[in-house]
Order: C-alpha cells, then structure tokens, then sequence
C-alpha cells in the first residue's frame, strides 16, 4: 500500500485572473514556494484551472511551449484542470453564474474540448489526466416544468457525449487517457451522488452507448468500458458532507456500477450544531452570519432531529428562514482544510480523513486536488499569505496520509 497519493496538488483557481498571462503570473510567483514548502525533491502536480479567455490563448503554440518550459524548470507538470469556471471567478459577484454557460450550450463543450487539446499537449507518459466540470448546470433554471428540465439534460447529455467520444478517440491516436469529471453540487442538476449515479446509468449510458457503436463499431461491452473510462467523477468531499451522503455508501455503488473517480477534491465544508438553548442557538446563527459573503453561492442544508432535510439556496436565505425545527446546519462554504475549531462552528473536516481512508484502502484514484478558492472572502482572522495558505492544506493532507498508513502498518503486524 502506498503511503503517499502520487499526484497531490491544489487548484489553481484561488490565483484571481481571466487573461492567461494574469493565471500564469500567478503561477510564477506563487507555485514555487508552494512547491519548496511540500514537494522539494519531487516533481509536483499543478491542478490548473484555465478561464475560456485563457484557453483560447493558451493554444497558440509559442505560449504553450514557453509554459511547458517553465513546468520543466520547476520540477511540475499538469495532469489536471478545472473546467468548472468557464468566466471570471474572483473580482464579481458569481453566485450561480459559476455554471454559464452549462452544459446545454455549445460553448461550454467547445470550451471543454479545447481543455482536452491543451491537457493532451501538457500531459506526461504514462500519467492519466482529467478535466473537472460542471453537473450539467444549475437546477433552479430548468425546473419550472417537467419539459424543461427534461430537455436541458437530454441536451446536456448529448454535448457531455461529444466531448467523451473525443477522449476516446485521443486515445486510440495517441494512447493518452484523459477523462472528463463531472462534479455533483448543490443546486446542480446532478446534485448528489445518488443523483449523479441515476444519469448515468439511465440517461449518459443510454444515449452514449449507442453512438459509441455508430462511430466506432463497438460492441455494448466495448461500448460501456469506454464511456466509463473516459466519464468519471469528481468527487468533492466538501459538497457530499454538505448533503450529509455516506462516504462508503456511495464509493461502494459507484464501484459496484464500474464508475470511476476521477479525482477526490480535498475541501472541507463549514458546519454547527443548533441547540435548543435560544442563546446558544443565536450565537450559531450569528457565526454563520459572520460567512455571509456576496461572491459566491454558500448553499445550506439543514437537518432535524428526525432526520428530515431542507436545503437553502444561500446563506442569506437560510439565515432569513432558519426555523426552530433545524438541529445542524452545513454550508457550502469551502474553509481551510487544516481547521476544524471556527470558534462556535466546526468543519467537516473528519469526511476528509474518512475519504482519505478509504482511497488509501481501496486505490480509487491518485489525484487528490486541495481546493480552497475562498480566502479573500474568508473572515479577516482566517485570511494568511496564499502561499502559506497553501502550503499548510497540502501539508495537512500529508501528514494525515501518513497517518493513516502508520495506522495500516501498526495493524498489519498485529
């Protein structure tokens, strides 16, 4: 068993900027103490995330070759990218813009296929790469009548299954393996584990399988390994902590349907308990107040003593219509992965050593990606120099990695 993922990294999108020249500045002037701070003498993976803007200018050859210069120089090289923000992610309000254009638009494929292009040129031998995007889109456009949302994701579905038959066909050129990872959210049409499973299976499979036998004369089983090859998860801990999902649970079904994860996204969610002491149950409130930020969507599900769930679009709403019955309340709000002590509020930071766990046990995938975008929106107290920022997750996750290989060991010899 292997102590350490071979391909730890963090994702790019914390260094602000649109224009590829502001994402790669923000790569020189950050990565390389990030990288003396955690992988000294080992060549590092960089999880970057590429704008549309940034994508269209990084495939101009002269660009592209002075970037795969300077990777060579730092000891780094990219086997993942974050294809979610397709616009800008940092200096405006982006709330549920963060999915425009989705998936029923043919600029969100066509963004996604140049990602494909780039990451194939980027790519070392023998390593396999993803590209993480959005889950379809954002469900509060679609569900005002049954057709609607039954057309956004047939149309979804039919774009996801261009880019996956390019994958394919990559790889038979080239023997590159690269593989879209689609990542379930809050308030995205593909939610949750169990309903990121039910489109695969029932709509992706379905409409996938036979055009992988028209275009490439392949037989249903061919047909199925390659889909599942190329189309894989991105499981973000933060978000299936948010919605209260069993880790293990879902790792079993996906493993038992042959889905793969693509890659675990190492994030932590922000969370308090309720009581039933009206004091004590106004300071809780008020600390998640303290969070409430207009850039980003901080999604809230709530849970009762019984069991029953209730999900908030935002902070703001939640803090506008908690109600006495709520016991826990979790937020999509990504906090340092190191903390788990927000003075009247926790993470969820045991869901990451359980996924941590069980990667280690069952080898599901060697990309663990760290990712904390939320720093300049963090309270002042919580904010530190990004590099140390960084620094700190990754070597938390380190750490916890050895942890719980000298557990496994300890177990091993009794």
């Amino acid at each position: 068993m292997q102590h350490f993922p071979t391909r730890l990294t963090y994702c790019t999108n914390i260094h602000a900027g649109e224009a590829w020249q502001d994402h790669f500045r923000g790569l020189q002037e950050k990565f390389p103490a990030i990288k003396t701070a955690v992988s000294p003498d080992q060549p590092m993976n960089i999880g970057l995330r590429l704008s549309n803007q940034a994508s269209l200018a990084l495939l101009d050859e002269s660009r592209l070759q002075l970037f795969k210069q300077w990777l060579h120089e730092q000891q780094a090289y990219v086997a993942l990218i974050n294809g979610f923000p397709y616009g800008d992610f940092h200096q405006q309000a982006v709330k549920e813009n963060v999915h425009a254009p989705d998936w029923t638009r043919v600029e969100r494929r066509d963004y996604t296929l140049r990602l494909v292009s780039i990451l194939a040129s980027l790519l070392p031998e023998d390593v396999d790469g993803g590209i993480s995007t959005a889950p379809l889109g954002y469900r509060h456009w679609y569900n005002g009548s049954d057709e609607s949302w039954e057309n956004a994701v047939q149309q979804s579905t039919a774009h996801v299954i261009d880019v996956v038959l390019a994958l394919y066909e990559l790889q038979q050129n080239t023997g590159k393996i690269i593989h879209l990872d689609i990542e379930p959210e809050a308030d995205g049409i593909l939610e949750n584990g169990e309903e990121f499973l039910n489109w695969y299976l029932n709509d992706l499979l379905t409409a996938a399988i036979p055009a992988f036998k028209k275009h490439h004369q392949l037989d249903d089983e061919a047909a199925d390994h390659a889909i599942k090859q190329h189309l894989r998860i991105c499981y973000d801990v933060c978000h299936f902590a948010l919605g209260f999902e069993n880790h293990q649970q879902m790792l079993d079904k996906f493993e038992a349907e042959g889905i793969l994860i693509g890659r675990f996204q190492i994030s932590a969610a922000l969370k308090g308990f309720l009581s039933s002491d009206e004091i004590e149950r106004l300071q809780t409130v008020n600390a998640f107040g303290g969070f409430d930020e207009p850039l980003y969507l901080h999604q809230v599900v709530a849970k009762t003593a019984s069991g029953d769930i209730t999900r908030y679009r935002d902070l703001s709403d939640a803090l506008d219509l908690v109600t006495d019955e709520e016991q826990e309340w979790r937020s999509h709000f990504h906090v340092p992965v190191f903390l788990d002590d927000f003075d009247v509020l926790t993470s969820t930071q045991d869901d990451i050593v359980n996924v941590l766990s069980l990667n280690q046990q069952r080898q599901l995938t060697s990309h663990l990606e760290v990712e904390t975008y939320t720093w300049q929106v963090l309270p002042m107290e919580y904010q530190l120099p990004i590099e140390e920022s960084i620094s700190r997750e990754l070597l938390w996750v380190k750490t916890e990695l050895q942890n719980l290989a000298n557990g496994a060991e300890k177990n091993n010899e009794q």
